[in-house]
């Protein structure tokens, strides 16, 4: 199989919530695998001068709606959460912790944390949250969870955010197909193009 699409994401970003849910479905039928990449956009925005799109003046109202629409438009349920943005960093932990301990079950956990945010209006920063979502997969929260803490996943997640600042990376969600970056949920055709062209 080629290398897979890599997948920059942070759990606050509704557009990588849209992403999420349909990547691995996406280039599958290219032949590809998705190498998931769980990021912190606050160190990203703090690093590149960014904010989230709802703080930016006329901008924010806007995107609110687009949010919505967008949804709507990929046929996914959405409910904008109360309070956005929140902290992630658990929530992308977590997706490290069960990378090294059940591979391939890492995009079924994504697309399950996702809609705890972005439809049941969860804290999935909050470890009891993540505890009860591992549950409902199958997975051994009472060992997956805790591992959250382990500093070896946080020096992973810090790299991760190194990596993705030194790749150019400024906003979610941000995927690479051999290098080629593209950034954002409406550049998903394109994507699909080049995987099955090689490029244009």
């Amino acid at each position: 199989m080629a290398d897979p699409v890599e997948f920059f994401f942070d759990f606050s970003s509704p557009y990588a919530y849209l992403a999420a849910m349909k990547i691995e479905d996406l280039v599958r039928v290219r032949g590809r695998a998705v190498a998931w990449r769980p990021m912190l956009l606050g160190v990203v925005f703090k690093a590149v001068g960014g904010a989230p799109l709802t703080e930016y003046g006329i901008k924010g109202p806007y995107s609110v709606h687009d949010f919505a629409r967008s949804a709507r438009y990929a046929g996914l349920p959405y409910r904008m959460p109360e309070p956005f943005p929140i902290a992630t960093q658990n929530a992308a932990r977590l997706v490290l912790v069960v990378e090294r301990a059940a591979p391939a079950r890492i995009g079924e956990l994504v697309r399950a944390i996702f809609p705890a945010f972005f439809v049941d209006n969860r804290n999935i920063n909050d470890p009891a949250v993540l505890a009860e979502i591992c549950a409902s997969l199958g997975l051994d929260a009472e060992a997956l969870t805790p591992a959250i803490e382990e500093p070896g996943i946080k020096d992973a997640l810090r790299a991760n955010c190194e990596e993705a600042l030194r790749r150019g990376v400024f906003g979610a969600p941000f995927m690479f197909v051999e290098g080629e970056p593209f950034w954002g949920n409406d550049r998903l055709p394109q994507l699909d193009r080049w995987l099955e062209t090689g490029g244009f």
